[in-house]
């Protein structure tokens, strides 16, 4: 980088405890989760996804609150958001439902990796370009507690449809989340809200009421939430194009009007 002062070179070539032991520690949580998804321990592995989900929140926003940002931290959580957010989602599903759909099942879990990879991928790439305050596709932490979720949710509840209907609607889950990561819709990012600010007092009572709300029944609340979520960036896409229509019907009929 020509036009980068020593500093900055600097700060991109260190490695820096703090925000990689966050990222470390989300690495950690996906690895565990197949384990113990090969272990037949699925409710285990869901809850590890989830943990990996508030360790990855956290390794970004310590590293911008103490300025430690660099180039390997970017590349070292990309690569540990692959494992915890694509093949360990992915693989725990598999071993939950999936596999007893055959070819089906596997095509499924490919769907959700590559769709995960291809994500990521792009994410980095546009970094610098795309709408800091929307991410474009479900972010793959998003899709991955959509995936964990639904297990966590059917596991805590004993849930076993018969037909197969459990097995298919993972399968849809899954696909669902592989080919939501690779869409354009817009999904809100929340990079907007900043730690350091400050917020009003109601701020803090919605936040204390929503953990009350999410310890109530964690499998039913957080599974969802996260399907609003995954769903919200289609209502989002198609209330922005209602609205490049309409403009546009504005438009021609402004010009229609100046005409002579």
């Amino acid at each position: 980088m020509p036009n980068s002062s020593p500093d900055e070179l600097r700060r991109r070539r260190s490695i820096y405890l703090l925000p990689n032991a966050f990222t470390t520690a989300n690495l950690f949580a996906g690895f565990y989760a197949v384990v113990q998804a090969m272990n037949g321990r699925f409710e285990i592995a869901a809850i590890a996804i989830f943990l990996a989900m508030v360790f990855d929140s956290m390794d970004g926003r310590v590293a911008r609150l103490t300025n430690t940002q660099s180039a390997f931290g970017e590349q070292y959580d990309s690569l540990s958001d692959m494992i915890s957010f694509g093949m360990a989602p992915a693989l725990v599903m598999y071993e939950w439902s999936l596999q007893g759909l055959g070819r089906w099942g596997w095509l499924a879990a490919f769907i959700y990796v590559v769709g995960a990879a291809l994500r990521l991928a792009r994410f980095n790439t546009n970094i610098g370009v795309v709408d800091k305050q929307y991410f474009q596709g479900l972010p793959s932490p998003a899709a991955a507690a959509l995936v964990a979720g639904y297990v966590w949710l059917a596991v805590d509840n004993k849930l076993s449809f018969a037909d197969g209907v459990l097995a298919w609607t993972a399968f849809v889950i899954t696909v669902y989340g592989g080919l939501a990561m690779v869409s354009n819709a817009p999904f809100f990012s929340g990079k907007s809200f900043a730690l350091g600010r400050s917020v009003p007092f109601w701020v803090m009572l919605v936040v204390v009421a929503v953990f009350v709300f999410v310890s109530s029944d964690p499998p039913k609340v957080l599974f969802a939430l996260f399907v609003i979520y995954s769903l919200s960036g289609w209502v989002i896409w198609l209330w922005r194009v209602r609205r490049a229509r309409k403009l546009g019907r504005a438009l021609r009929a402004a010009d229609h009007d100046e005409s002579p």
